[in-house]
């Protein structure tokens, strides 16, 4: 064999050995784009329950942020509630037989009232709202039973002395009313059912 002949076969077996080693199987090859796309599947669902959370996140530091400025008075609104109580008992200490023909306990007496007024209109723009409770039915969620009261003629559990009012700060009770509950009356809240037909 000449010098020519063996420097011809030799670059055409050089190509062919990389021919064959670049040659996968092809079960191989589909056996690893089945991996990377599982993995990309993967990284997929990874990003969208990344992002999922991070939604939350946002959620609830708005809203917790919403409420810190929403009840940030809730600690001096329940001191200042004291406050308009005193005035509503200094009135009610004063009895209108007493005001009448005295300048001076009129004129203090009105003052009072201006000063309540006053207060409470404040409250209502800091969204501080009276509980209902005379005549109301019992809710514990916005009353506190201090007695009960023998009342056949009011309907059991209805309130029918309040004590002291109670007060909410927008949605979420700042402080129950104390309250006196009927009792010795007709059940009420649909239990009434006449049975005698």
């Amino acid at each position: 064999m000449t010098q020519d002949q063996t420097a011809e076969q030799t670059p055409a077996a050089e190509s062919a050995e990389p021919a064959a080693e670049s040659a996968v199987p092809p079960a191989a090859e589909s056996d690893h784009i089945a991996e990377l796309e599982a993995e990309i599947a993967r990284l997929k669902n990874d990003v969208l329950y990344a992002k999922a959370e991070t939604e939350n996140t946002r959620r609830r530091l708005e809203q917790q942020a919403e409420d810190r400025g929403k009840y940030a008075i809730s600690n001096i609104a329940k001191d200042v509630l004291s406050v308009a109580d005193n005035l509503r008992r200094a009135l009610d200490s004063v009895p209108a037989t007493a005001r009448e023909g005295n300048e001076s306990l009129t004129a203090l007496t009105t003052g009072v009232e201006m000063t309540e007024r006053e207060l409470l209109a404040t409250f209502e723009r800091y969204g501080i709202k009276p509980v209902s409770a005379q005549g109301e039915r019992f809710d514990p969620n916005l009353h506190q039973a201090m007695m009960e009261m023998e009342d056949p003629s009011q309907i059991e559990g209805t309130v029918v002395l309040v004590m002291q009012a109670g007060y909410t700060l927008h949605d979420r009770l700042l402080r129950p009313a104390l309250v006196g509950v009927a009792k010795g009356g007709p059940k009420g809240g649909g239990n009434n059912v006449d049975t005698s037909v």
